[in-house]
Formats: C-alpha cells, structure tokens, sequence
C-alpha cells in the first residue's frame, strides 16, 4: 500500500550519507611497457563500516588470476570452450608479486583466501572493532596479461587497457566476507572508495581514466594524477597516440574510443548529451562529472541485433548503429557507478534497469527501427515475419526461444551458474521486459519514481534489490508480490489462453484460462484492423476467469496484444468476436520464420541427397517448426529418386514435453519412418515408435547429454520376386541405449550402451570414448567397444547381424551410408566409427564379422595440427571359429573432427598396407553432411 515518508527520515538518511566513511586507497604507479610491468606502491585505508570486530581483511588481487592454468580464471575460459589462456606463454600471462604488506606499518602476515590465487587475505593482529580503521600499505608489482584473454591487458599495438589492476577490499556484509575470483564477467563487488592515483608513464603515453586529472613531467616521466570520490572501480586506458574523443556535455565530461568517423562531432556531442539526460529523466542526476566509456565495455554487452548483420549490406544508418551502441556502453557504465548491488547474487535489477532503458530509449527515439534494419524493405524479404520484427520484439523473442527449449534459468539464480547465453542476454532480456511489464501493469510513473528514489536513497552505499522491492511496494496499492515472487525466482512460464466467447445482446463473455502455475496479470484487448480499440489489465487468474465486456468497435479480442510481458505461447491468446469457418486459414511459407498466430502454418523446403542406390535425391520438405519450437512437430518429406525412378523418403511426429524444476530435461515421444533403396531395384522401409527421457545436466554449464532411449524398431526389405523372406528381410527390433556425453575442450567423454532384443538374437553392446588434450597441445584419443551376444540363432547362417570390425552392418538403418550394400569401390571407402572402428578390410570372413562377441580398442594421438597418428587393436569371436587378433596403425588426417577425416592404412595383419595392390582403395574417408553437427560443433562456449 502507497505510505508517505516523512521529512525526518529524509533528513536522517541525508546525515547518514554525510558522516558515511568510505575506505581511502591512495596509489603511486610505474609503468615499464618494455616487461609489461606496473610498480605499485599502495596504501589502503580501510575503515570497519560493519557492526562485528574483524580480524582479517579479504582483498580481491585479480591481477594474480592470470598466473597460470591453475586458476579460476583459466578453469572457467576452459568451461568456454576457450583455449587463448590455457596454451598461452609465459609472456602473455599476468601476476602480481608482493615485496611488503604492513598493517599500521607492521608487517603483517598474509595467505591465499579460500585457496584462491587471486583473493588474498590479510591476518590481522587485533581485531579490528566496529568504524575503527586500519592503514594497509602494499608494495607489489604486477604483470599485464595479453588482452586477448579478456579484453583487459595488453594490445597488438603495445596499449594498455587496465581494469581490476590494483588490490581491493573486498564487501564485508552479513557477517562474511563476499569476495570472488575473477570468472570474466566484468563486475568486481566493491562499496564506494576515494581514490588519489599517482601514475608513471613514459612521455610517449596518454591516460585515461574518467576522473579529475592532472599531467605534468619529471626527468622522461610523465605523471598524471587523479583523484575520484565515491567510485567503485577505476579503469586506466593508457595509449601512445590520443586516440579517445572528450565530449562535454551539460554536466559530464565523456572520454570515449567509441568512434563512428563519418559522423560530425557536434553531431555526436549532442547525440550524447540527449543521452544521458534520458537516463537521469530515469534514473536521477550523475553524482559524477566525468566518465570513460571504453569500446570494451561495448563489446562485452553488443547489441547482438546490430552486429548479427554485416555491414556491407548497409542495413541501419550510420547514426542510429552509432547511437544504440554507444546508449549501450553509456547506460551500462552509469549504472555501474549508482546501483552497487552484488552481481554475483543479485544481478537482476541493474541489468534489468539497462534493457528497460535500451527499449525506451529506442521507442522514443527510434519507433519504426526493424530488428534487421533497411533489409525489411526488400523484397523477398519482406514477407517473413522475422523480418518485419520491431527492433524492441527481440528481447521478448529471445527469452521465449530460450524457454521453449527449457533452458532458461530463474533470475535469481547466481551468476557463476548461468549458462553464457542466459548471462549474456536470455535473464538480462527477461529482466528487463519484467521492469516493463511492471511499469505498464502499475500504470502512470510509479516504476519511474520508484526506480529514481531507489538511486537517491541508496546513493554512495551498497545494497541490495530488496530496497527497490520495498519502495515500490510503499508506491502502489496494487499486489505485486507475483513479481517478487515466482517471476524472479523462478523458470515458472506466464501462458494464459482465450479458452472461449459467449455472445449475447449487448455483452461478451470472454473466459480466460490460465495453462500454469504462476498466477500473474494478464491484459486484455480490443483488437479492430490490427488497431488497439480498449485494454483492461486483469489480476490474479489462478486457473479459470469469465470476463464481461460491453460490445463495441472491435472484431477481435486478444491477451497480451503488444506484447508487454514475455509469455510462452501467444498463438491461442485471441479470438473472433463473430466466429468464422476458418479462424485461422493455411498458409504455406518458404523455409522456417516466425510463427504467425493468426494463420496455421506449413513451412515448405526443397531437400536434396544421394545414395549410390536412389541416385540423386530431390524433394519438398514439410514441417511445422517455426524458429520459435513447438512442443508438437511433424516433418513430411516426400522425395523422387532419378537413379531407380522412385517415391522415396521419410516422415516423422514428435511430441516433447519439458517437466520444471524436475530431475528429467525432456521427454520425447513418437514415430518416425522412411523408404529407400538399399540395393538396386530393392527398396526397404523403416517404422519406428520411439520414447526417450533426457536428464537434467548438473548445471547448464555443464556440456553434453544425458538420455535413455527405447525404440521399436520395424524393417521391412523388398527381395526378388518368388524368394520367401527370411529374418534377415523382414523383422522387428527393441532397442533401449543409454548415451552420456561430457564434451569439454580438455576432456571429452562420452559412453553409449544399449541392448537389442528380437526374436532370434539379443546382444549388448558399449561403446566408450574419451578424448584427452594435454598439456603440451597432443590429442589423445580413445575408443572402447565391447558387444557381445547373449544369443544368436542367425549365427550358423550368416552375418547380418552380426558385430563388424571395420564396417558396421547397419541393419537398423541409422547411419548415413552412402553405398549401403557395396564391397568394393569409393563409397565402400565410407568409415562410419561404430562397432570395431577398424579402418583396414580383412578378407576372411571370421576376421571381419562377429557373431559371438568382439572387443576393441582404437587409438590415436596427434603429432603435428591436424596429423595424427592411428593404431587399434581387438579381438573377436565367432562361432566355430578360433579368436582373431586384429591389429593395425596409420596415419589419420583429423581436418574436423567427427566430420571431415581421411584415414591412410600403414601396418596391419595384411602386412605393409602401401605395398599392396590398389592402395588408393583402401583409404577411408568421414564426409559428414550434417548442418545440425557443424553448427553444434560451432557454437559450444556461447550456449
């Protein structure tokens, strides 16, 4: 409920803000460009604002996380699939080293914090009491790392872009300490310092800094001295040529290298005074009068919409590029400096502030900007829905792309946890559409005065979101507690549906069904030629609402019709006043867009493949997969075959469901079938029910899959007229496998049992693999296959089922073979790694097919890039038959790895491989025309 403060508490909280201590850190530097050190002499006065006594001190020594592959640092770029750090030189790596630490000019002793080389805490004498101080003086040096780590640290052009480069107390705060090590995410929590900087450079050097300056010379020294008061971080940009603008704008002089050259200065200067009088409109005056927004800062929060596109194909204008870009790094630099909430916990209200700034900023400015620019205009382009996406509509569509797959995270989940795209936009997004969704459920300028008087009250000092909470509480009548609530600590998805009207004479019933579990307001409207006619919001839906609206001047009535908060399914959220026959008409799109509510959609696409058998492949696909997933699809895939003058082709219906906040990820049901050639004039077909439950990852930074799998599996072959068919033509199959796969850039491993059940065999099979990077950049590489049969009845008769050492059978159809049937020739050259994984053909029979049991290992290590060295070994049995001990090696050409490979026999059984006739017919080959395994293989260290 709304409360009015009383002047007292203002004049209170005024006084605590003047009497407020803040911790003093006074530096005196050298910089030495030619060993990339800085010499550092530091005095911190740090004063106890806490109510316990403390005997020791937490300081954050992030220059150190750079020392070796050992650190936090390097673990979690190797969690990114980010190699640039762990491989790196010596000479690109940082430190720090200490030669002295006193307290109040002691010596004072001192040790890694939590084991953590880049925390350092400092062990105090005497317990150091409630507003007493103590004075740390720290003589060090410390190492500028590369910049090609993260961003900070030395560039290509011997300039230096420093953050985190100096030791900081840490928060003490609910009676422990909250330090972190440096993970990469541009946010050390730090309370409010004074700063009084003293840097040595040689004459040639410019700096930087975003403070009160002043440069003057000693000797070939120049020395700039700066001096801040309230700040949480200082960041020192120091350059050999002056490379950075200064814009003066009303009250804030802005140092910049965020450039666009074609653009006028005036032009520019007043872009950016318009800028920041936008976010004070929001957020109250900038208590500071300088600032530094570095291009760094940009480009660690782009605009993904404007860099997806390049820019040769000239999609915005110079100004708005220019414009959104810098507001980016503005915005997120200001919000730095007045909302010190810790980020590592509590991360949702500054990132959220600067997403619900970014779309009012662009509606203002910019409310006809398309999310892919001029490019909308085009034809052939045009009449895709995602092309026709306002700028704003992404943030929405990217939180709903990522909560259909189930793999968005609560917004109060810590932010060590997040996987890199929820970090990097999915929660930001969604917290952002959230302080919207507030602003417009409240109404009137409550959000802004709440958020305005959050800042002011919480000026100069650490807090929590908790503060906002209470304020806007205090502000509004209105129940907001499913905001605070399920919102923010919870995956829990808003999903209400028009479930059905009732007409009568003069009013419509209009009922409202909510599909989940979280009860939060919902707004209805009035909807006549795409125009807003009325709009009521509508609280606390539990489950079933009935709504009585007066008739009027609209045809349609519709929920969450701008889309003013992120909903999982907007498909069913309108309806017809008058019904029609068809509500919703067919309509056929070329290629995957965005899905349309208003129409049901069949998206169509050409589809082309080979088979030595079917000849070359054309046809039309058929699917209901919009960009955006459904939990129901289905693909059609009707196909002609030139070389046997056939139908072919395949189909498939797949329903997932996504359990929250359960152990089970996924499960999928459905069926899927095919028909082929597997040999001339013969065709087989496939009917295959299936069911498979994905588990949970640990966390979703954790790589790879976790699934079960049951499938009936059911194959019919054609044979020659007259012939009657045996198991081998016509049979049905249970397959139940397990698959565990943990890719990671040093380790990978993987392991895939399963067991078959039929009529007339049952076997078992494993099939483990794990791939090593060592220290010294060698890849190692191993597979484990193991199958046995538990029985056989085919065994006497043949070996089609049976276990192949260096082909598999495939009987199951599941492997893209090219030349299915073949002996001989290039296509039997196909290396599928299953089974055996041998690369050399043996001519007996019982040295190429199991039909008892079979284990091998298969080997290989890299000797230069892509040049690596294979030898496999294994042994197998089949009936009446002695065990064969196979053994081969040769030289594997690992282009990209699973997809394009060449495999060159050397020694095996056979003897000297290249001495023999046809060499070239015994060179294997991985040709692997998979998009979807490219782009997974591509994008692992941004999802």
């Amino acid at each position: 409920m709304k409360k009015t403060v009383p002047f007292f508490f203002f004049v209170v909280l005024i006084s605590s803000f003047c009497f407020a201590q803040n911790t003093k850190i006074s530096i005196k530097a050298l910089l030495v460009p030619e060993n990339d050190l800085l010499a550092i002499q530091q005095k911190i006065v740090y004063i106890n604002n806490s109510t316990d006594s403390l005997k020791n001190i937490v300081l954050h020594n992030w220059p150190n996380s750079f020392k070796d592959r050992k650190t936090v640092l390097s673990k979690r770029m190797i969690e990114n699939y980010n190699k640039s750090f762990y491989f790196s030189d010596s000479i690109d790596k940082g430190f720090s080293t200490i030669h002295l630490l006193s307290a109040d000019f002691k010596k004072a002793k001192y040790r890694d914090y939590r084991k953590a080389s880049d925390l350092l805490e400092v062990l105090l004498e005497k317990k150091l009491g409630p507003k007493d101080s103590v004075i740390l003086t720290i003589n060090y040096k410390t190492k500028i790392p590369n910049n090609k780590f993260t961003g900070y640290g030395k560039n290509n052009n011997g300039d230096y872009n420093l953050r985190y480069w100096y030791l900081s107390p840490a928060v003490y705060e609910n009676n422990e300490w909250k330090a972190y090590s440096n993970i990469d995410i541009d946010h050390m929590y730090m309370s409010p310092t004074d700063y009084d900087l003293k840097i040595h450079t040689p004459i040639t050097y410019h700096i930087n800094a975003g403070l009160k300056s002043k440069k003057t010379y000693t000797k070939n020294l120049a020395v700039y001295e700066f001096e801040g008061k309230n700040r949480v971080d200082i960041q020192l940009n120091i350059i050999k040529e002056k490379s950075y603008a200064t814009y003066k704008t009303d009250h804030i002089k802005v140092t910049t290298n965020i450039e666009q050259e074609t653009l006028p200065f005036i032009l520019k200067n007043s872009v950016i005074n318009r800028e920041i009088a936008f976010i004070e409109k929001y957020l109250g005056t900038f208590p500071h009068n300088e600032l530094l927004v570095d291009y760094e800062t940009y480009r660690k929060n782009k605009v993904y919409a404007l860099e997806s596109i390049p820019d040769f194909l000239n999609p915005f204008s110079e100004i708005f590029k220019w414009d959104i870009q810098f507001f980016k790094a503005l915005s997120k630099k200001m919000i730095e400096q007045v909302v010190l909430v810790n980020k590592n916990e509590d991360y949702w209200l500054p990132e959220g502030i600067q997403i619900y700034l970014m779309m009012e900023y662009c509606k203002a400015f910019y409310p006809e900007a398309k999310v892919i620019g001029n490019l909308s205009k085009i034809w052939g382009l045009r009449q895709f829905n995602l092309t026709q996406m306002e700028f704003n509509d992404k943030y929405a569509f990217i939180y709903q792309f990522t909560a259909r797959k189930n793999l968005d995270q609560s917004l109060t989940t810590s932010i060590d946890s997040l996987s890199n795209f929820n970090r990097k936009l999915t929660n930001s997004y969604k917290s952002g559409l959230g302080l919207r969704y507030l602003e417009q459920y409240l109404g009137g300028n409550i959000l802004k005065e709440s958020l305005k008087k959050y800042v002011l009250e919480n000026k100069f000092k650490t807090n929590s979101t908790n503060s906002f909470q209470e304020i806007l509480i205090d502000n509004t009548d209105k129940n907001i507690c499913w905001f605070f609530g399920d919102y923010l600590n919870s995956k829990k998805k808003i999903d209400y549906t028009l479930k059905k009207i009732k007409r009568n004479q003069d009013s419509i019933y209009v009922t409202i069904k909510n599909k989940r579990n979280i009860s939060a307001p919902v707004a209805l409207y009035g909807i006549k030629d795409k125009k807003i006619k009325w709009k009521q919001w509508l609280p606390n839906i539990d489950s079933t609402k009935t709504v009585a609206i007066a008739k009027g001047d609209f045809d349609k009535v519709s929920l969450n019709y701008e889309y003013l908060y992120p909903e999982f399914n907007l498909r069913n959220n309108w309806k017809n006043v008058e019904p029609k026959l068809f509500e919703r008409p067919l309509q056929l799109k070329l290629i995957k867009d965005i899905s349309d509510p208003y129409y049901n959609q069949i998206f169509y696409k050409p589809r082309v493949g080979y088979n030595f058998y079917d000849g070359l492949i054309l046809g039309i696909e058929f699917h209901n997969k919009p960009i955006l997933q459904n939990n129901f699809e289905y693909q059609l895939v009707p196909t002609y075959s030139f070389k046997s003058s056939n139908l072919s082709g395949g189909f498939s219906f797949l329903y997932n469901h996504y359990p929250e906040n359960k152990a089970i990820y996924k499960m999928s049901f459905g069926v899927s079938g095919s028909s082929f050639h597997y040999e001339k004039d013969f065709r087989y077909s496939t009917f295959n029910p299936s069911a498979t439950i994905f588990f949970n990852r640990k966390t979703l930074r954790t790589p790879g899959n976790n699934f079960i799998k049951i499938k009936y599996n059911m194959v019919n072959k054609e044979i020659a007229p007259g012939i009657e068919k045996s198991n081998e033509d016509k049979y049905n199959l249970l397959k139940i496998s397990y698959n565990f796969s943990r890719p990671e850039v040093i380790n990978d491993f993987r392991i895939k049992t399963s067991f078959e059940i039929s009529s007339f065999f049952n076997k078992f099979t494993s099939d483990v693999r794990f791939r090593k990077l060592t220290d010294s950049k060698r890849r190692l590489d191993f597979r484990w296959f193991t199958g046995v049969f538990i029985n056989n009845k085919t065994a006497i008769n043949s070996d089609y089922f049976s276990f192949g050492l260096s082909k598999p059978q495939d009987y199951l159809f599941e492997y893209n073979m090219y030349g299915r049937d073949e002996d001989a020739g290039f296509l039997y050259q196909q290396y599928i790694t299953a089974e055996g994984g041998f690369k050399t053909f043996f001519k007996e029979n019982h040295q190429r097919y199991s039909n008892d049991w079979m284990t091998t290992l298969n080997t290989s290590f890299n000797i230069w890039e892509w040049l690596e060295v294979y030898n496999d070994i294994g042994l197998l049995k089949s009936s009446y038959n002695p065990v064969f001990f196979g053994h081969e090696s040769g030289i594997r050409l690992n282009f990209i790895h699973e997809i394009f490979e060449l495999y060159f026999p050397v020694y095996s059984n056979n003897g000297w491989e290249m001495e023999q006739e046809n060499y070239l017919g015994k060179i294997r080959f991985i040709f692997a025309l998979d998009p979807g395994r490219i782009f997974k293989s591509a994008r692992r260290g941004f999802l």
